[in-house]
């Protein structure tokens, strides 16, 4: 039986082309020609065919690239990722001054990192407040986290930047929970749900590489956390820059699919037409959306997202990550989605 194949985010694959060689890859999830031609896919994880076959897809309105998730999904989704093994355990209070932009940050004093990594190869590191991954816990109780997001400041305080690829495929992913600080198992910032998702439509249109970033406003599902709290308020926020030039000295964090905490890498990024280019080894499936940090505080981890892996093949190689470029057209997507729906 004919069957479509999961093609990965690092490597452009065609239909009945071979599976790669290489062992790094990062999946994106092409449930949008399975669903045209009635297929099942096979050969996935679990939490993959638990999104084809639990219908966990909504069309929203891809004319404007926009979806308001029925509130029922979301804490549904957050059901199923807390009845699995994970613990919601509060992080310790973080010692903060409030800054003019309403930025959190913590007492300074922390020398800063050097600005390449030796080797270039990501390498394990501490969780931060703002970056987690994202789950999407089907109805089989499989909650891998297939994504990284992290929060970005924003007036409404409950915003979060990933690449589109990991929400939207053919359709807006219903099953999304965002883990902010996550790590072994601990959601330390409680779990969030989207309320809302923003993609450019050309991405929704054409998959467009040049527009491969969301936009979500977040919630707290039913039940958790206080009502109206907002995440920023909780975890802080790294600050956003448009228009960003190339040969700025980055910080790009992910957290891997097989693994339980974050990686990082430092180097400087390289502008190409339509994207931002960064290179070092070691960000494999699972780290697409994860942000490309400039001006990084030494004292919290803190600092401004330039960029999120995908744009080109969905992520790049094995050595290489990108990002759509952030100039205007992602300025007004961040605009847009401070203001649809408020």
């Amino acid at each position: 039986m004919i069957c479509c194949r999961i093609p990965v985010r690092r490597q452009t694959i065609h239909p009945g082309s071979p599976a790669p060689a290489t062992p790094r890859t990062r999946r994106r999830v092409a449930l949008g020609l399975c669903a045209a031609l009635g297929l099942t896919c096979a050969g996935t994880v679990l939490a993959v065919r638990a999104f084809a076959h639990g219908g966990y897809l909504a069309s929203g309105d891809p004319l404007t690239g926009s979806y308001a998730e029925e509130a029922a999904d979301g804490d549904a989704a957050a059901d199923a990722l807390l009845s699995g093994p994970y613990t919601e355990r509060p992080a310790p209070p973080r010692a903060i001054t409030r800054m003019t932009a309403g930025q959190e940050t913590a007492v300074r004093g922390k020398p800063a990192e050097p600005p390449v990594s030796q080797p270039l190869q990501a390498a394990p590191t501490a969780a931060s407040a703002p970056i987690g991954p994202l789950f999407s816990p089907g109805n089989d109780g499989d909650a891998d986290h297939h994504c990284t997001a992290s929060v970005v400041h924003s007036a409404t305080r409950d915003l979060v930047v990933t690449a589109a690829h990991c929400v939207y495929d053919g359709g807006f992913r219903t099953n999304l929970v965002f883990a902010p600080g996550y790590h072994d198992g601990v959601v330390p910032y409680g779990v969030w749900v989207p309320s809302r998702i923003v993609v450019d439509p050309r991405w929704a249109d054409r998959r467009d590489e040049d527009h491969d970033v969301a936009f979500l406003r977040v919630r707290r599902p039913r039940g958790s956390g206080p009502a109206g709290q907002r995440v920023e308020d909780l975890t802080g926020a790294e600050r956003i820059r448009f228009s960003p030039p190339g040969g700025l000295p980055t910080r790009t964090v992910g957290y891997p699919d097989d693994r339980e905490t974050p990686v990082s890498c430092r180097n400087t990024t390289t502008a190409v037409p339509g994207q931002l280019r960064f290179d070092c080894a070691g960000f494999p499936n699972g780290t697409s959306g994860g942000p490309m940090l400039t001006a990084v505080d030494p004292g919290t981890g803190l600092g401004t997202v330039t960029g999120v892996i995908g744009g080109l093949d969905e992520g790049g190689d094995d050595e290489t990550s990108y990002s759509s470029w952030f100039g205007p057209d992602i300025a007004a997507l961040y605009r847009r989605a401070t203001t649809d729906g408020a």
